[in-house]
């Protein structure tokens, strides 16, 4: 049976020999460590096993596509799974250094069924974990997760024969080739290419120099020290970077991705740093023209022009809000057949006839240019100035513990769905609606709203408002809610604030 992490400890003999992994770092939708502190390498091993055995439980053909992002540590993590995996019967087809969609891709390219992809996405170094799939373009939910958690913790991995090992040369060539596909730009185009030294500086300035795409470089040397900022384009400090570098070269914007190359960020041609939501919106405006009629899907943490702009209405264009995170969105896309889904923190899932439902920062960079390709005489400030005005926060994460978070959650909750029944005010206007599909969603009367859900990859909450009205109104609709997370004792501070 595999130890608890409390059981085994680093550096001892049991740790070079014994399964170590911490309950916690099996989560919604993929799995995350701190390594070695909270798993170790048979701990990884007893993962694959289990993820392998979770295969024959459900009759998924016995084959999987293995990646891993490039941290120093990383190889080491897919062997050890790779071990397991193969100890479970599986047949591994490792296809090298990658980011998570060519993971994703492999699926498709090999006709495998399953995939893993050892990378901690956007979480900085120290970090380890997985995500998997068995059902093409999907990930692994909550269902699936609770299901290989039980199978690791309580020891029930079943040893077989008939695993194998190959590694698989030539995807990421594959990969490129899908992406760029016979595109090439009418307009000249000069694009900030920032990467954070992650695994997207293998893949994103040779994509932007295929299409046609002047590339300005920032930080596209492969670092795994990451020596300038962890690359995650949903934190201001890569936005600003990517600002600067805007301003510096007089690029017509930039596009930024995370250290798994899921996520796309981006900033326009006048320094501005626009929120992913908003880019969705832009995104969604261009997809309307082409395909009048679609349905899109937002999470829940996004900007209420999905379901409100004037432009998308015109098209007939029907939102979704859903829960956050990008196993729950992809499986919404793919259920209700939706052209695409939109994430506020940079996961979008572009379905046939534009993407494959996975989420592809690479994809949505290719699609980004397309769109300015179809715009030749609007620049990308333009677009975002030609959007309804809102004002919204950045993500905001307080701190709660893992083991805590979503019983604090719970209780919030309730007392925000407590406050509308009672006719309330938030900033001083009534409450329409509580969304409870993910956290609370709070309505206002004049689409203004303010959000609170548990993050699902780190230990805190998650905190987003947007106001319709004015900065004011945002800055009054957080501080109503903050006033009632901070009747929960078990909340910290906030990583950043407005």
């Amino acid at each position: 049976m595999t130890k608890p992490a409390a059981v085994v400890t680093p550096n001892t003999w049991e740790f070079l020999r014994d399964a170590m992994i911490a309950p916690t770092g099996f989560r919604e939708y993929d799995a995350r460590w701190k390594y070695p502190d909270e798993i170790n390498l048979p701990g990884m091993t007893a993962l694959g096993l289990g993820l392998g055995t979770q295969m024959h439980r459900r009759g998924i053909r016995p084959e999987i596509a293995v990646g891993n992002d490039y941290r120093d540590y990383s190889l080491s993590i897919k062997n050890a799974l790779m071990l397991g995996l193969m100890q479970a019967g599986i047949k591994v087809h490792d296809i090298g250094p990658a980011v998570s969609p060519m993971a994703y891709f492999s699926q498709f390219h090999l006709d495998v069924p399953a995939v893993a992809m050892v990378t901690a996405s956007h979480n900085p170094n120290g970090w380890t974990g997985v995500k998997m799939g068995f059902e093409r373009p999907l990930t692994h939910g909550p269902d699936e997760m609770a299901e290989l958690r039980d199978i690791v913790l309580n020891g029930l991995g079943e040893p077989r024969p008939g695993g194998g090992y190959q590694f698989v040369s030539g995807v990421r060539e594959a990969y490129l080739d899908d992406l760029v596909g016979d595109f090439r730009m009418s307009r000249p185009l000069k694009v900030v290419c920032a990467t954070g030294n992650g695994t997207a500086s293998a893949f994103a300035p040779e994509l932007f120099e295929r299409i046609g795409v002047e590339v300005v470089p920032s930080h596209n040397t492969l670092d795994y020290t990451f020596p300038h900022y962890n690359p995650n384009p949903e934190a201001m400090e890569m936005l600003h970077d990517m600002a600067d570098s805007v301003r510096a070269s007089g690029a017509d914007f930039a596009l930024g991705f995370d250290g798994d190359g899921d996520r796309c960020g981006v900033v326009d041609d006048e320094g501005e740093e626009i929120f992913a939501d908003k880019v969705g919106v832009i995104m969604a405006r261009d997809l309307a023209r082409l395909h009048p009629g679609a349905t899109f899907v937002a999470d829940v943490k996004s900007t209420g022009l999905f379901a409100s702009d004037p432009e998308l209405q015109k098209h007939e264009i029907k939102a979704d809000y859903w829960k956050t995170g990008h196993s729950h969105m992809k499986r919404r896309v793919k259920e209700i057949g939706a052209l695409a889904g939109f994430e506020k923190s940079g996961h979008y899932f572009l379905a046939e006839p534009i993407g494959r439902g996975y989420d592809c920062g690479l994809r949505v960079a290719v699609e980004i240019c397309k769109l300015m390709d179809r715009n030749p005489d609007k620049s990308m400030s333009d677009l975002r100035k030609a959007l309804p005005k809102t004002w919204a926060t950045p993500t905001m994460s307080p701190y709660a513990a893992d083991t805590e978070k979503y019983d604090i959650l719970e209780r919030l909750v309730e007392k925000l769905v407590a406050k509308h029944q009672a006719g309330e005010t938030v900033a001083g206007r009534s409450i329409k609606e509580v969304v409870t599909v993910n956290g609370a969603r709070v309505i206002l009367d004049n689409g203004s709203w303010g959000l609170v859900r548990a993050s699902s990859n780190t230990p805190n909450l998650v905190v987003v408002c947007e106001s319709a009205q004015s900065e004011a109104e945002m800055r009054a609709i957080f501080a109503d809610i903050d006033a009632v997370i901070r009747t929960e004792p078990g909340v910290g501070e906030y990583d950043q604030t407005i």
